[in-house]
Formats: C-alpha cells, structure tokens, sequence
C-alpha cells in the first residue's frame, strides 16, 4: 500500500457534543473523509501552548479548517461587534502559531474559512466583524466564485469559476503582506488568497470545499492538491 502523507488537522473546541458526554475536540466528518479522498491521512492535533514547530516535524502537511470567529483584538480591532461568536483565545494563539510554521517552512498548507482568517491575520490582515447580517453574510449559502488565472488555486480547482458552499459572516478586510486575492464573490468579498513566492504550496479560501468535494471534482481538486504537495516531501 502506499503510504499516505500525514495531514495536521487543529482540533475544534465544542461544548455541544452531547453523544459524547463532554466538551469535545472535533474536526468535520466531511473534511476529513476529503482528505482521506484524496489519499492523505488526517490526524487532529489539539490545540495547546507547546512547541508548535516540533509537534508539526512529523506531519507532511496542515489543513486549517473552519470554526468560529477569531478575538478582534487579534487583528487590532478595539471594539467587538455583537455579532462576533465561538472566540477561543487558546485556539487563536494556536492556530495562528501553526499559520507561521506552516508558511515559514514551507509545509504544505490548505486554509478554509476561518483558516483564511487565520493566514490572513498571522500575515498583519486584518477582517470585517459582520459583513450586515441577514441578507449579506454569506451563510447557509451557495454561489458563484470568479477564480483568478494562473493561481495554484485554479490548478487545483481546474475551473475559472466554482460554486462555493459558504458560511460566515466576516470576511477579510484588508489582506496581511504579501497575499494576493484569488478568487472574488460577485459583492467583492475575498474568497481566495495566496502567498505568491512562499516556500511550499498554499492556498486559501473562505468557502468550505468539504460541503461539496464528495460530489463536484473541482472542490475535492483541492484536497488532492494538498496531499499532492505533502506527497512530494515524502
């Protein structure tokens, strides 16, 4: 058989996992078994104060997912919108240690959703708390994404345009150094970015590929890719 790259997937807190009694760390069946699609291993990893670089040594690539909205102050904000949910400071310093890492060595590195929130702010980006609530966030929603050519984002997909399964309410405001937008809602929001010149693959987007990748190639595309860069540091 052969042997399948390992894929960091940071945990979720949840306090509403009552099938297993307790407060749990979750990732997303669908998220996972992406991954497992696209021939990798994922294995979640629990959000800690630890040496993040050691623990990432033994993994061949990183997928940061989707969870709630990071603290403001995050990215310098000095008030915080009504609408700002799920804030884990522990999860924040964490993930964004593990945005650094990744990019800073060149680990393969798939961002989506709040992972692109995550890269964006780890990079000096800064996000919009609330995009206007009902009737322009983009949740419980599935709509049309302009892909930009050239992009390893498009290589992945194979398209130019993609329908993207979405749910947030905050979208990125104003891109950390360095990231170049790929891929564009008809409103203008950011759905897409990378880091033109960064050691090792990556890129990230603000839908959530996993609703879909079971059954529309160009979402799965992305898992394949990142499991592909993971493969070759075999």
């Amino acid at each position: 058989m052969t042997h399948r790259p390992l894929i960091a997937v940071p945990a979720r807190f949840s306090a509403t996992t009552s099938a297993l009694r307790y407060a749990a760390e979750v990732n997303a069946r669908a998220l996972i078994e992406a991954v497992w699609r696209a021939g990798g291993e994922p294995a979640s990893i629990h959000p800690a104060e630890s040496d993040v670089a050691a623990r990432l040594a033994r993994f061949d690539g990183v997928l940061l997912p989707g969870g709630g909205d990071l603290a403001p102050h995050r990215y310098g904000a000095a008030t915080t919108h009504d609408s700002v949910y799920d804030v884990d400071e522990l999860q924040d310093a964490f993930d964004l240690q593990v945005a650094r890492h990744a990019l800073g060595a060149g680990l393969p590195l798939l961002a989506v959703c709040r992972g692109l929130q995550i890269v964006n702010v780890a990079l000096g980006g800064s996000l919009e708390q609330d995009m206007g609530g009902p009737g322009h966030e983009h949740r419980h929603l599935v709509h049309p994404v302009r892909i930009r050519r050239g992009t390893l984002l498009e290589r992945a997909t194979g398209a130019e345009k993609a329908d993207a399964s979405c749910y947030h309410h905050q979208r990125v405001d104003r891109p950390g150094q360095g990231l170049a937008v790929t891929a564009t809602a008809a409103d203008g929001t950011v759905e897409g970015l990378e880091l033109p010149g960064a050691r090792g693959w990556f890129t990230a987007v603000q839908w959530h590929p996993e609703d879909t990748a079971h059954e529309d190639p160009a979402q799965q595309g992305l898992f394949d890719a990142l499991v592909s860069a993971a493969r070759t540091r075999l």
